[in-house]
């Protein structure tokens, strides 16, 4: 609750509302084998570790369905980590066996010279829009792009407008800076300090974003936020209902070596029918896909 409701206003709270939520369950083995010695409290500690596995998402399963080809809108984003786990063939092979209608990249800076150029030559359905380190594919018709630059990063939001069902759709394409915590558990508290004021002014960038476009929006990117925390509502309320959480199944962790799901969908104009964390393809993140439909 701390870490929800109170969450980036301090930095304990801050350290609870970023930290994995598995971190609950490391006692379990100790206390169970406690109580298995002592043959008491057997049921106070049942409760105790079905509520921390709820808690770290693995009871968490929505149904899901198909939408009609016909009305369907698939939806992808996905860190690269500019490239340096994978090839422009490779990637390209991966993200036209997910099917997605829209393809949404962080991470574009590649290492390699020439990367975005040859994945895109890999993928002629497409076409693309580009952002500093941010990029857009699609397979419907675009409209002018625009670009912000964010707050205290080298880095910039990409607001692309797409014609889909005979509307436009904007889609916003963001990758938000990470909270430094490590600093945090040395006792140095400026670095935290630093990245949670810049996050701020990142996410009321977004605010002015969602307030000047007209029309359904969706937000999609690594925004290097959990699903919890003051941030997370924040965005939430301002661009619509997490589509993992109203069409996912399980924890979701999109960045695996953390035990976190960062990377997100946000809409309130579309229905999202299915969420799916695809195996990782080349990154350190896993690639977030969502079926919405009108």
């Amino acid at each position: 609750m701390l870490g929800n409701h109170v969450g980036e206003r301090t930095l304990p709270t801050l350290l609870l509302a970023y930290a994995p939520p598995v971190l609950w369950l490391l006692p379990a083995p100790l206390v169970w084998l406690w109580v298995l010695l002592r043959r008491r409290r057997l049921g106070a500690v049942l409760l105790a570790t079905l509520l921390a596995l709820w808690g770290a998402g693995f009871f968490h399963w929505k149904p899901q369905q198909a939408a009609a080809p016909d009305k369907r809108l698939r939806v992808l984003t996905y860190n690269v980590a500019r490239g340096t786990m994978t090839s422009p063939e490779r990637l390209a092979n991966f993200l036209k066996s997910t099917d997605a209608d829209v393809i949404l990249l962080q991470e574009t800076n590649f290492v390699q010279g020439g990367f975005a150029g040859q994945l895109e030559a890999y993928l002629p359905d497409y076409t693309s829009a580009h952002g500093t380190e941010v990029a857009v594919l699609s397979r419907l018709p675009m409209q002018s792009a625009r670009t912000f630059p964010l707050p205290q990063m080298q880095r910039e939001v990409l607001v692309l407008p797409l014609s889909w069902q005979g509307h436009t759709l904007n889609v916003v394409n963001a990758h938000l800076s990470a909270v430094l915590l490590s600093p945090l558990l040395r006792g140095d508290l400026a670095p935290t300090r630093r990245t949670r004021n810049a996050r701020d002014e990142q996410v009321e960038l977004l605010r002015q974003i969602a307030l000047q476009t007209e029309g359904p929006i969706l937000l999609g990117g690594d925004l290097n936020t959990p699903p919890r925390g003051l941030v997370y509502r924040r965005l939430q309320g301002m661009y619509g209902p997490d589509a993992f959480d109203r069409a996912g199944r399980g924890p979701g962790w999109t960045f695996p070596s953390f035990k976190l799901r960062i990377d997100h969908q946000m809409t309130r104009d579309l229905t999202p029918v299915r969420a799916q964390v695809w195996p990782g393809a080349g990154s350190d993140h896993r690639p977030l896909l969502v079926e919405y439909h009108e």
